[in-house]
C-alpha cells in the first residue's frame, strides 16, 4: 500500500498539481493538510474521477483543514480536537488490514517562541502534549502523518545555529516532540530511510527568490509508525522536485510504501 502526505496550502488553488501527483505517483491513499476548504466545497470530483472514491474530510473555511482520499475502503473515522478550540487539524480512519491512519496538521506556533508573549506558541506546545497523552494509550498499529511544524534534529534545518531561536526548531519544541515520540516509541520513517545527518528537507519558504539555489529548507513534515508497523514499511521518499512545479505549495509530498 502506497500512502502519500502533503501540506497542500489550499487544495482548490493547487488542484492542478494535486492531479499531477496522483497521475504520476498513483498512491493508494493521499493525506492532505491545510486544505483551506469546508467539506461542502472540497473538490471531491477531482479525486473520484481518478478512483479515490473514499473520502474522510475535516474542513474549515480559509484556514487549516485535513483530508484523507483513498482508493481503498476507509472505516471507523475519527477526529481529535488536540487544539481544544474546534480547529480542523486532524482526521483519522482505519485502513484494510487493521492499520490506523492518522492525518494531523500541528499549529505553526506564531513567530515568538514564548508562550507568555505569544499565545499561539503555547497552543502549539499544548497541542503536542495532548497528542502525547493520546499516544500513551495507543494499542493498535498506527501510521501518523502530516505537517508537524517541528524540525527536530540539527540536520533537519539548513542552519542549526541560525534557527535555534526560530519557531519550529527551538529546544522546547524539540523536547516536546521527543516526549510525544517516546510516548508510543514512534519510529520516524523519514530518518529510518534517510539516516541522519543526510540532508532531508520538506519545506522551503516562499520568501526565497530561488528556493533551490538558497536551499534554506527544514524537515517539518513527518511519517511516524508504531513499533509493530514500522518493519512493514519498505520504502519512503521525499518528492523534492514538486517544490518546483507550477504554483507550488511551500511543502513537498512524502510517500511511504507498506507491505500489509
Amino acid at each position: 500500500m502506497k500512502i502519500a502526505s502533503w501540506n497542500i496550502n489550499s487544495v482548490r488553488a493547487r488542484a492542478g498539481i494535486v492531479a499531477r501527483l496522483l497521475d504520476e505517483e498513483q498512491p493508494d491513499v493521499l493525506c492532505l493538510q491545510e486544505t483551506k476548504a469546508t467539506d461542502d466545497v472540497f473538490p471531491g470530483g477531482l479525486f473520484a474521477e481518478r478512483g479515490y472514491v473514499h473520502h474522510e474530510l475535516n474542513g474549515q473555511k480559509m484556514h487549516h483543514g485535513v483530508a484523507i482520499l483513498s482508493r481503498v475502503p476507509l472505516t471507523d473515522p475519527g477526529r481529535h480536537d488536540w487544539q481544544d478550540n474546534g480547529e480542523a487539524r486532524h482526521v483519522g480512519a482505519m485502513l484494510p488490514g487493521g492499520v490506523r491512519l492518522e492525518n494531523v496538521y500541528i499549529p505553526a506556533g506564531g513567530d515568538v517562541p514564548d508562550r507568555t508573549l505569544n499565545p499561539k506558541f503555547g497552543q502549539k506546545l499544548d497541542f503536542l502534549e495532548r497528542m502525547t497523552r493520546w499516544s500513551e494509550g495507543l494499542r493498535q498499529p498506527t501510521l501518523i502523518v502530516g505537517d508537524f511544524n517541528v524540525a527536530p534534529l540539527e540536520c533537519d534545518v539548513w542552519s542549526h545555529k541560525a534557527l535555534l531561536d526560530v519557531v519550529s526548531h527551538t529546544p522546547i519544541e524539540v523536547e516536546t516532540l521527543a516526549r510525544l515520540q517516546a510516548a508510543h516509541e514512534w519510529v520516524d520513517l523519514g530518518r529510518r530511510f534517510i539516516p541522519a545527518p543526510e540532508r532531508n528537507f520538506t519545506w522551503w519558504s516562499y520568501r526565497a527568490q530561488d528556493w533551490a539555489a538558497s536551499d534554506r529548507g527544514r524537515r517539518l513534515d513527518h511519517m511516524w509508525a508504531s513499533p509493530s508497523l514500522a518493519p512493514q514499511a519498505v520504502a519512503h521518499r521525499v518528492l523534492e522536485p514538486v517544490r518546483g512545479w507550477e504554483r507550488p505549495s511551500d511543502h513537498v509530498p512524502l510517500l511511504v510504501e507498506l507491505e500489509l
